[in-house]
């Protein structure tokens, strides 16, 4: 991955950007989208979006969220340690002993998860997982009043992890759930930048806040663009590790190229050419059969107003949902590549009517 771009990667994931309180992450994706288009804004909602050739149809919205999961203080106690409650779907093994970053009054307030030691743990206790409930974050203070000069009720956290390299072009990083779709689609429309009059079509780049609760960003932005193409970019779960099930879950490689997905939330033709593109350009690619609706923005995008032709495209992610999700940077690469190629092919939406 060129130096630029990866740099950019690095800037999206290490932003706090839990559901609601996306802003940090959106500074970073709004900037970098200056560079590609004048065409660029955000709505109400605070989804953040990039337009090429505005006035063509049909449009194709291209789809990232940019939140990640995180924590929100709810309450100070006396002796000034915080509680706080799940933003998203946390396994609760995950946060005890993280350190974590809060954003508090007047910048970055730093922290503990804290719970009672193994020592001290009777009979049955060693042998559950303990509740969010039953556990909190120290920041170093001793009482109330120290606490709330630092830290209000409502404040984001998230674990204080970092972006990083392992060997070769495997990258670790907190929450690449999924900035890494946000990067992707925006640099797909910046590979499109000098040759959009040559386009058919306009593209909508979009990095849909609020999705780990709900799908909701997506929903509101494919309402106002209304789209009559829509490709999600999110990650799926790689299987190439201990204790995943084949059986149930595919055959998904680390490194082993985008993955396309296929089934009811699907438009076939947009799968079709997302295949074709992948065959012609010679880019490695993975098929994911999901014969429900995808749990992604794509399921949003699809039932919107009347009807979208939506594809999904994803990100093989080790250990998902953890401090320490890792993907493979040629896959970025190869999925940039691939929906480019796919709206350098898209002609007019009547070759998109499945049936």
């Amino acid at each position: 991955m060129k130096k630029d771009r990866e740099k950019f990667l690095k800037d999206i994931v290490d932003a706090i950007s839990p559901s609601g309180y996306e802003g940090d992450a959106v500074k970073v994706w709004r900037k970098r989208a200056k560079k590609y288009t004048n065409v660029v804004r955000g709505d109400l909602h605070g989804n953040s979006i990039a337009v090429l050739n505005e006035e063509k149809r049909p449009k194709i919205m291209l789809a990232g969220h940019i939140d990640e999961i995180g924590l929100q203080i709810t309450y100070i106690d006396e002796q000034g340690y915080l509680r706080f409650a799940p933003i998203g779907g946390w396994d609760p093994q995950i946060p005890q002993g993280q350190r974590v970053v809060i954003k508090g009054k007047k910048g970055i307030v730093k922290g503990v998860i804290g719970k009672k030691p193994i020592h001290l743990l009777k009979g049955q206790e060693r042998e559950k997982v303990v509740s969010i409930e039953q556990m909190h974050i120290d920041i170093g203070v001793s009482s109330k009043k120290e606490a709330e000069k630092l830290v209000e009720i409502g404040a984001p956290a998230v674990i204080d992890y970092y972006y990083d390299r392992l060997s070769g072009e495997t990258a670790v990083a907190r929450g690449f759930d999924n900035r890494v779709g946000a990067f992707i689609v925006l640099e797909a429309l910046g590979e499109l930048v000098k040759e959009a009059e040559s386009l058919n079509s306009s593209v909508y780049a979009v990095a849909t806040v609020q999705e780990e609760i709900g799908l909701r960003g997506a929903r509101t932005s494919a309402f106002g663009i209304d789209p009559d193409i829509g490709i999600a970019v999110d990650v799926t779960f790689a299987t190439d590790y201990p204790g995943m099930d084949k059986n149930r879950f595919g055959d998904i490689k680390l490194g082993g190229g985008p993955v396309i997905a296929r089934g009811p939330n699907i438009n076939p033709k947009v799968f079709e050419l997302l295949v074709k593109t992948a065959e012609e350009e010679k880019i490695p690619y993975q098929v994911e059969a999901i014969p429900h609706g995808t749990g992604t923005d794509a399921n949003a995008i699809q039932v919107t107003r009347s009807g979208v032709a939506t594809g999904l495209v994803s990100i093989p992610n080790r250990y998902m949902h953890t401090p320490c999700e890792l993907v493979n940077l040629d896959d970025l690469d190869n999925i940039i590549k691939l929906l480019a190629g796919f709206i350098r092919r898209v002609k007019n939406i009547e070759d998109f009517l499945p049936y």
